[in-house]
């Protein structure tokens, strides 16, 4: 379609016309977790809804952190992600509260269609409380670069130009529209492709990783695949981060000749989202499984919790355990070595230790 044809979509039947057997194998094992969700809803409603809070409270942690925005003052940052906008401190603060009115809005599920003006709005919405111009598309051409250890900028890819921006994200999304409603191809694919080429397009100055994670979880949702309602799909990212900017590379490279291969990329992706169910089921079958409160709240800790956490973070992932249950088994993990208490009081935080006595791995947990 001319000089404006957004490259994954171009030829989509010869593009996607024979999947890897790796993806087949993760595609089944997606849309095996898929079609057990209903049933989670309808018999776990409680841990449902607290596995949500959780997930919304990382996925605006994570995809922020993969940008280099952090609070490192908890209580500042839960505050924040509760809705507190008072007092923004700094640009971290301001992005932070910014990508929760991202992520918010799009939860409430009001945000269809999916055309240029949603996407122009969550681009405002991040930047609300900045002094960044939000809900524009670039006016200059810029390019994606990576800094290497010694700190030299090496160039990832070239962005499409200023000029033909608007046409190739007016038409990435009428070509992703077309393709979903066909019906050819496993949506999640086609979900995969529409991410790649955004993020290739990247129509803004800044922003355009946390508008595209966060499009992304819409879109799975609209498309039925609500685990990442659950588990975050962020968090996941920012835990295998190399692994994520290496596929994007690897599939961007000649794209704008549309003779790249998207299959790099869709193998990570597809793979996440799996490992994403596998978590969910994991979640899942320990509530049903049961166990003593003292033994929730002991797994929740060592295999769940931040590595740097607070009672809240507790209370909000298992409803229904009491405070003073809570307390007891941090008690018994503090004289197990397994945790130590950062501060005392309403707003102490503990830290848990890795096997060796240190403190554990950050990118561990939610």
């Amino acid at each position: 379609m001319g000089s404006a044809s957004v490259k994954s979509f171009e030829d989509l039947d010869a593009l996607v016309g024979s999947v890897p057997f790796a993806v087949v194998t993760d595609l089944r094992r997606i849309d095996s977790g898929c079609g057990s969700e209903a049933l989670y809803r309808d018999k776990l409603p409680a841990l449902l809804t607290s596995l949500a809070d959780r997930a919304r409270v990382a996925s605006i942690e994570a995809s922020s952190s993969i940008e280099g925005v952090v609070v490192p003052d908890r209580a500042r940052a839960a505050d924040i992600l509760a809705g507190s906008n008072e007092h923004l401190r700094d640009r971290s603060e301001q992005e932070l509260a910014g990508y929760r009115s991202v992520l918010d809005y799009l939860y409430r599920e009001q945000w269809r269609p999916l055309n240029v003006g949603l996407v122009l709005h969550l681009h405002r919405l991040l930047f609300q409380y900045a002094e960044v111009p939000g809900g524009q598309l670039k006016e200059v051409d810029n390019l994606v670069v990576d800094t290497l250890p010694d700190g030299t900028r090496v160039k990832r890819f070239t962005p499409v130009s200023t000029t033909l921006t608007p046409l190739y994200l007016d038409e990435l999304i009428a070509r992703y529209s077309a393709a979903q409603a066909a019906g050819r191809h496993h949506p999640v694919i086609v979900i995969g492709l529409f991410v790649l080429d955004l993020l290739t397009i990247h129509p803004f100055v800044d922003g355009n990783g946390r508008i595209a994670r966060a499009l992304t979880n819409a879109l799975l949702q609209d498309a039925g695949y609500d685990v990442t309602r659950y588990v975050s799909f962020e968090t996941s990212i920012a835990e295998s981060a190399d692994a994520y900017y290496a596929a994007l590379l690897a599939s961007t490279a000649q794209w704008h000749e549309a003779e790249h291969d998207p299959w790099v990329w869709l193998r990570y992706f597809v793979g996440l989202l799996a490992r994403s169910y596998d978590d969910f089921a994991t979640l899942t079958s320990r509530a049903r499984a049961g166990g003593s409160k003292q033994d929730r709240v002991r797994d929740y800790v060592l295999h769940h919790a931040p590595s740097v956490f607070q009672i809240a973070d507790v209370r909000t992932a298992l409803p229904g355990v009491s405070d003073p249950t809570i307390r007891l088994a941090l008690n018994q993990l503090k004289a197990e070595g397994r945790i130590e208490p950062d501060s005392v009081g309403r707003a102490a935080s503990w830290t848990r230790r890795g096997p060796g006595g240190g403190a554990a791995d950050p990118r561990a947990g939610s």
